[in-house]
């Protein structure tokens, strides 16, 4: 007897409860169904065109033994209810009678395909009637994410416990392409793993962890978040390491979700040559923002490169916070805090990502920024104020020299109407810089300077294009600065004096350029001359003392990293910040020259210089500029092939043409690895850590070649061709599949830093899909 039928009566829908219970009920992964609808919303049919409630089953025959209270289905049974299917072949319901359940069991090749797409197998089903507790026998499953369990039996005690007996767990791939069993890249597997959905853990008893098939941990214990449960607490990826300044070092990271919205990292640095250090970092989301406190502790003596130990146990740590917050539509505020104990312990305990960006104002290399500003933006302006403090980690660094700034406030507005033609920018600028040391002579201990300024400037600009193609942009930029300056050294002992004093700034000029383009065979060639007028009356310097040669010293609290490139060519005034300013005239040019085929290849290159009236003084003698006729700057960038991007940007002396000034690099891609290159060499070195190292000249490089399907090799290296040391030198060698990598990396650390000296190490890193994160 053949069975096909929609059914809502009670008698009915009693006699097929069977297939509905096991598909609504056995789920190795917790499905919930789908809520009832509302009585007022309308019953909207399932994508197997069943309305929400109906249930529909197929079988060879159906039975229905009344006195036994026993409804037998066989032969290709299969039953959809709730966007779910039971496949068997043979359903068996019988009846509970009085206060006893009713048992439902499905026997032989069966199937529950959910809606997710998610499967579960199993020889044979029983389970109550009432959807609380069932068993399965040669239990297995196909979960999201291409999870794979397996157990000789399955045990649902409740809606939140069910366990696996002689259970084995993996997220790999159990079959090659030509169909063939082979065993996972990795998998665990257990006398008995218990999930417990309301703690979103998985537990196993006496689990073994195998990898590329062979055994590599044994734990009478385990547990792991339940990778079905979204964000849970558990163990992370371990990172295991040895070195000679900590000896052999694991740290295993512990998630424990505190709430929806936050969460704590405990990372213990377990070290067999120095203390444990205790790693940590705190998240919480809140409506309006997020914050991240990031931090470390150990209670340890002074060590270097090679371990030896030195000084006093003393209290080590440090801590890396942000938070960022919006109180209204246009208006954030934020802040960021960032303090190290020593200047090495980053480096001592390999804390990483320590440099970030995390707030509006970023420190330079090897320095630590902490701050707080509040911000307000619109299409048309922005306003913000902060105040900051840096802590230098460099080992010639003296904190007490750098300035406490407080605050420090921009603000910018466009007008909503064009003025004489063009748009209008206002701006507006102030800061206050407390230091409590001079920079200078610091054995004396002088005084630092004081200072505080505030700025009003406009800024004009209009475009003019002819039907040619001529462009022309004249441009107008007027500002007044007052300054008001404390401490100033007078040149007899620490004697200091103070001033305040105003100035007006102003430049006028044009910007110009005439592209011109060609259509070739294949490409498009595009030539365009570049050209910059600008004119200013003599500026107003701000004075601070002068020098043993009887020159002035400027105030320049803003403008010390100053580099003259193709960047900065075509600023009218070249300096980037407010206490110097270029003036007299000056004439800007250059020639740029670019090809674009049609396959997506491309070449560009740029070459021009500038010239001024007279020789400027107030220009930096390295930068290039100060001469009536600069440096020649150079840029260029191409992509020959696919996967190949090259450039280079240097500055070329006016006279002979010799390098001051060289960066260049490649980048590589391709199906079977990637790398880079990186070349710089400087005749002057803005954040040299060692004052009297004025050049810089180093190369970086690293990439990964994978030298078969799953095997690779990857290096990295960084040298000081100034001090003739590698920084840091990395070789190493990884497998990756779809769900694992390992890698194990050997780092040789040659370059002194302060007292940590030079160093080796290894570190072996095992990514497992679903436990550790992205591949």
């Amino acid at each position: 007897m053949s069975s096909r039928r929609r059914t809502s009566s009670t008698a009915a829908k009693r006699a097929l409860m069977a297939g509905a219970a096991i598909c609504v009920l056995w789920s190795a992964v917790g499905h919930a169904q789908a809520p009832t609808p509302p009585a007022t919303a309308p019953a909207k049919p399932s994508p197997d065109g069943l309305a929400p409630g109906e249930l529909y089953i197929e079988a060879d025959e159906v039975f229905r033994d009344d006195k036994a209270m026993r409804t037998t289905a066989q032969g290709g049974v299969e039953v959809r209810y709730e966007n779910r299917t039971l496949r068997a072949d043979r359903l068996v319901y019988e009846q509970g009678q009085g206060d006893a359940d009713g048992v439902i069991r499905a026997f032989g090749n069966v199937q529950i395909i959910n809606a997710d797409g998610t499967v579960e197998y199993a020889d044979e089903f029983i389970l109550d009637d009432q959807m609380r507790a069932g068993v399965a026998l040669g239990f297995s499953a196909r979960l999201t994410e291409n999870i794979k369990i397996a157990g000789a039996s399955a045990v649902r005690r409740n809606e939140n416990v069910q366990e696996l007996n002689r259970a084995i767990y993996t997220p790999c791939e159990i079959c090659n392409t030509d169909g063939t069993s082979k065993s996972p890249t990795w998998s665990i597997s257990a006398d008995r793993v218990v999930q417990d959905k309301a703690k979103r853990v998985v537990y196993y008893r006496n689990a073994r962890i195998r990898v590329l098939g062979a055994p590599v941990l044994f734990l009478p214990v385990f547990w792991h978040a339940d990778p079905q449960a979204g964000r849970a607490s558990g163990l992370l990826t371990p990172d295991l390491g040895a070195s000679d300044r900590r000896g052999i070092s694991i740290e295993v990271p512990y998630l424990w979700v505190i709430s929806p919205y936050s969460d704590l990292t405990i990372s213990p640095q377990i070290n067999t040559s120095v203390n444990p250090f205790l790693n940590g970092e705190y998240r919480k989301r809140f409506h309006s923002g997020d914050l991240d406190v990031r931090f470390g502790y150990t209670h340890e003596r002074d060590f270097d490169g090679q371990g030896d130990k030195f000084g006093d146990r003393t209290s080590r740590s440090y801590l890396l916070a942000r938070g960022a917050f919006q109180f209204a539509e246009k208006w954030r505020w934020g802040f960021t805090a960032e303090r190290a104990s020593d200047d090495l312990i980053f480096d001592r305990y390999e804390v990483g990502d320590v440099y970030a960006t995390r707030g509006p104002y970023i420190a330079d290399d090897r320095r630590l920024i902490s701050q707080a500003f509040v911000a307000r933006q619109d299409q048309r302006s922005y306003f913000s104020a902060a105040a900051l403090t840096v802590q230098s980690l460099r080992p010639f660094d003296n904190d007490r020299t750098f300035p406490t700034a407080a605050p420090i406030v921009e603000a910018h507005y466009e007008t909503p109407v064009q003025i004489a033609g063009g748009r209008l920018r206002l701006h507006g600028s102030g800061v206050a810089l407390t230091r409590d040391q001079s920079p200078l002579n610091q054995a004396l201990r002088l005084p630092g300077l004081d200072s505080r300024r505030v700025s009003a400037e406009a800024d004009w600009r209009r475009a003019f294009t002819s039907q040619a193609g001529l462009r022309v942009e004249p441009f107008v930029n007027v500002r007044a600065d007052a300054y008001s300056l404390g401490d100033v050294l007078t040149g007899v002992g620490v004697n200091t004096t103070s001033t305040s004093t105003t100035r007006g700034l102003a430049v006028v000029g044009a910007d110009i350029s005439y592209p011109m383009f060609r259509r070739l065979k294949s490409a498009t060639v595009v030539i365009e001359p570049l050209a910059q007028v600008a004119l200013s009356p003599n500026a107003k310097q701000i004075v601070t003392g002068r020098d043993a040669t009887g020159q002035e010293i400027f105030l320049n609290e803003d403008s010390v990293a100053f580099e003259f490139d193709d960047t900065t060519l075509f600023r009218a005034n070249k300096f980037p910040g407010y206490d110097l300013y270029e003036d007299g005239a000056r004439l800007n040019v250059a020639g740029r020259a670019s090809v674009f085929w049609d396959d997506g290849r491309r070449a560009n290159l740029l070459v021009g210089r500038s010239f001024r009236n007279e020789v400027n003084t107030v220009l930096p003698a390295r930068s290039g500029l100060r001469g009536k006729s600069s440096d020649w700057v150079v840029a260029a960038d191409a992509q020959p092939i696919r996967g190949l991007s090259l450039f280079t940007r240097a500055r070329l002396d006016a006279d002979n043409l010799a390098v001051h000034r060289l960066e260049a690099g490649a980048n590589v891609a391709m199906r079977k690895g990637s790398g880079f290159i990186r070349y710089l060499t400087d005749d002057f070195d803005i954040n040299a850590t060692n004052p009297n190292a004025a050049k810089r000249a180093n190369v970086d490089m690293g990439g990964d070649i994978l030298l078969t399907k799953n095997w690779g090799l990857t290096g990295y290296g960084n040298r000081d061709l100034t001090q003739k040391a590698w920084v840091i030198r990395d070789v190493g060698v990884f497998y990756r599949d779809d769900c694992l990598r390992i890698d194990v990396v050997y780092r040789r650390e040659d370059t002194v830093i302060g007292r940590l000296g030079p160093g080796n190490s290894v570190s072996v890193r095992l990514t497992l899909a679903t436990l550790g994160g992205p591949l």
